[in-house]
């Protein structure tokens, strides 16, 4: 009979101990979308659901191990679940969330894999002083970028703006980080890379664009909504294959 864990391994928010996780988590923000990527694994088993926090642990169709790891909106709780997954035994994140595109010739609805990101949010900074880079892993993301390429034949990549005030815009700087080819904004990216440099694991990130601040005509909130869970599953399919793509490489 398996041993069980000690309790002091039972992380405080996530609400899971070490086994009850998979080396490869995906982290949305939403809860119900944590809920509809598990609904594409071949098998999973809800290990926890406590706060912003839902856990689903399975195998994707390939057989590879994964989980699913809600971190609600923001820098703070998105820093608490890696941390607390890290600690029970998951190396590699990939981010599958929502942005707004910052490129006009991004349409609304569009995948974009992000390579680093602009620390314009707040819990970075305790983790790292500021002109420390907010970087994705490079091989997490090289292989999101080959997933992505696998399926669709044109893929969006680069830098995002994280920040931290979702109703609040700096006009100025929006056009500033436009002009410097920024593709998209949101709001964990940093956290989630500087907080994996420290904690030396492998973070990357797949976006679906939900809103773009530069469209000339802009579309209705229902419109925006319905081209967003366009792109939502393709986010997540990307992702989960390049959760195979990277188990099958181990040596």
């Amino acid at each position: 009979m398996a041993k069980e864990p000690p309790a002091d391994d039972l992380q405080r928010h996530v609400h899971a101990r070490s086994g009850e996780v998979a080396p490869y988590v995906l982290l949305p923000g939403d809860p119900a979308r944590a809920e509809r990527i598990a609904e594409v694994f071949a098998e999973s088993t809800r290990v926890a659901h406590n706060r912003e926090f839902t856990l689903f642990t399975g195998t994707t169709q390939r057989g590879s191990p994964i989980s699913v790891c809600s971190t609600g909106v923001g820098g703070p709780s998105a820093a608490i679940a890696i941390e607390e997954l890290a600690r029970i035994g998951a190396t590699h994140f990939i981010r599958v969330g929502s942005a707004g595109a910052r490129q006009p010739e991004i349409p609304i609805g569009t995948v974009v894999i992000v390579t680093a990101a602009y620390r314009g949010e707040g819990t970075s900074s305790a983790y790292l002083p500021l002109p420390f880079p907010a970087v994705a892993d490079f091989e997490v993301t090289s292989t999101l970028i080959e997933a992505a390429r696998s399926r669709y034949e044109e893929v969006h990549s680069g830098i995002v703006f994280t920040r931290d005030a979702f109703y609040q815009q700096d006009r100025a700087l929006n056009q500033q980080l436009t002009e410097a080819g920024v593709v998209a904004s949101e709001m964990e990216c940093a956290t989630l890379f500087v907080a994996g440099s420290v904690l030396r694991v492998k973070v990357g990130a797949v976006l679906g664009t939900d809103s773009n601040i530069w469209l000339k005509e802009q579309p209705s909130p229902a419109q925006k909504q319905e081209l967003y869970m366009l792109a939502e599953p393709r986010a997540i399919a990307v992702a989960v294959d390049a959760v195979d793509l990277l188990h099958q490489r181990l040596p």
